[in-house]
């Protein structure tokens, strides 16, 4: 019997390599996180994750879920085109996925191979700060991290893949760029390290505007401590992030509700 609300989405995983539906249990996780978290917008905005050992795929959540009712079955597999390469069976619902995410999603897949996950949000902090003319300033430890973040300069609602190429510049090689008057995108080479690019993106985002309502002067630091704190969160300096949170987040998640990975 079907639980009250809740969707009867049929299991993928028999259509799945294990490396895939590994990825769909990882993504499915990601969005419940960033959902407990407090940085979902209903159904809207998106996190995609590259399928392993198949080239020009990836999935992304059909458009109409809730980011707490992503299950690892009810992710959709497209292409860079745009092309639905599977899904499940949503029954009358007949979901498929937003335009606007696959513009943004595949325009990042498509320039940086070695990007496992990206992760778009419109909360209210990072909505906030880009809408700031000083962007992301470096007032604290993990705002530092993000001494060098890339802006990209508001085009309209991202529906046209002439945007692409912009986007996939500003962001560049970073981990982090700042949509203005939008919102935040952060990557990862792994979906753990992608989730911890955004909390800490928001982090910041969220400490910066609790500073400013003081109506108090900020305390800045100076450019060298400025450089050697960011050269620490650097790879090469510290281990890849995500390695030791990724798996307690996942039990924390089995704790709530181990539903995400049906």
């Amino acid at each position: 019997m079907t639980t009250p609300g809740t969707l009867a989405i049929p299991s993928m995983k028999h259509q799945c390599t294990p490396a895939e539906w590994q990825a769909r249990v990882d993504l499915a996780a990601c969005y419940r996180l960033v959902e407990f978290y407090g940085m979902a917008d209903m159904i809207a905005n998106h996190i995609s994750a590259r399928v392993p050992g198949e080239d020009g795929a990836f999935l992304i959540n059909a458009y109409g879920m809730m980011y707490e009712e992503i299950t690892a079955s009810s992710l959709v597999k497209v292409d860079h085109d745009g092309n639905v390469l599977s899904k499940p069976d949503f029954g009358e619902l007949g979901y498929g996925i937003n335009k606007a995410g696959y513009v943004i999603h595949s325009a990042v897949h498509a320039a940086r191979p070695e990007v496992a996950c990206v992760i778009h949000t419109h909360s209210w902090a990072s909505m906030a700060v880009s809408s700031l003319e000083c962007g992301l300033l470096p007032l604290t430890q993990t705002a530092m991290r993000f001494l060098k973040i890339g802006y990209h300069a508001y085009e309209g609602v991202v529906l046209d893949t002439a945007e692409q190429a912009s986007l996939v510049a500003d962001l560049g090689q970073s981990e982090a760029l700042i949509l203005r008057n939008h919102g935040a995108l952060v990557v990862g080479n792994t979906v753990g390290e992608a989730f911890n690019w955004m909390h800490r993106l928001e982090l910041a985002c969220r400490s910066q505007l609790a500073a400013m309502a003081c109506n108090s002067p900020l305390q800045a630091v100076p450019p060298a401590v400025l450089e050697a704190t960011w050269k620490n969160y650097q790879p090469g300096t510290r281990r890849p992030y995500g390695v030791m949170e990724w798996p307690a987040l996942l039990r924390k998640l089995d704790r709530m509700d181990p539903g995400y990975r049906d």
